[in-house]
């Protein structure tokens, strides 16, 4: 953990370099996942069980118009062939909704692409890798998804408890490294609505 935590470090130190040296407001393009740090030595039996969403990052998102997002769960159960299954559960319109999506291993260091993806429709890659993760705290996920021929990103701070971990400084720069601005990042509101039960 601690030299995935070096690893992120250093390669945020870039991105803050290369920005300082630029002013300019423009985005970077999201970087190849080769070029995205991962968890070293990723152990998968400990990333397992539930996970408070804490944090998202990605151009999807509107910090006004998301404001209200509501806090939600994404549970981690790890199958026999190293694939998870990830159940999560939300408040959404005065009821609780859950899904479930399978993540298999794919042929790199900790990354995972979604299973089953012709259920789908428009998705042609969807690919998730463990950015860091402590495993008993917090975890930063990184999720590129091409769809319809467009390339989205998105970036996830998770926690075991709903408050946030001391992380979240990192989570920021880690998006803005990204290419994302404060717009693109929202901190869901904590809740007891489905994700307690």
């Amino acid at each position: 953990m601690a030299l995935g935590l070096l690893w992120l470090g250093l390669v945020l130190l870039g991105a803050l370099q290369t920005e300082a040296q630029d002013s300019t407001p423009n985005l970077i393009p999201a970087p190849p996942l080769l070029w995205v740090p991962v968890e070293p030595v990723f152990q998968e039996q400990l990333f397992q069980g539930k996970w408070y969403v804490l944090g998202l990052a990605g151009k999807e998102f509107d910090k006004e118009k998301d404001s209200q997002l509501k806090m939600y769960t994404d549970t981690f159960e790890l199958n026999e062939d190293n694939s998870y299954n990830v159940t999560s559960a939300l408040a959404w319109d005065q009821r609780c909704d859950h899904w479930t999506k399978i993540f298999t291993p794919n042929l790199h260091l900790d990354q995972y692409t979604l299973g089953n993806i012709e259920r789908y429709t428009g998705i042609q890659s969807y690919t998730a890798q463990v950015v860091t993760t402590d495993y008993n705290q917090f975890a930063i996920l990184y999720f590129k998804k091409v769809y319809d021929n467009q390339e989205n990103i998105k970036v996830i701070l998770y926690g075991r408890t709903k408050e946030l971990p001391p992380v979240k400084a990192i989570f920021i720069i880690f998006a803005k490294f990204l290419g994302l601005t404060d717009e693109h990042i929202i901190f869901p509101i904590p809740n007891d609505q489905c994700i307690d039960e």
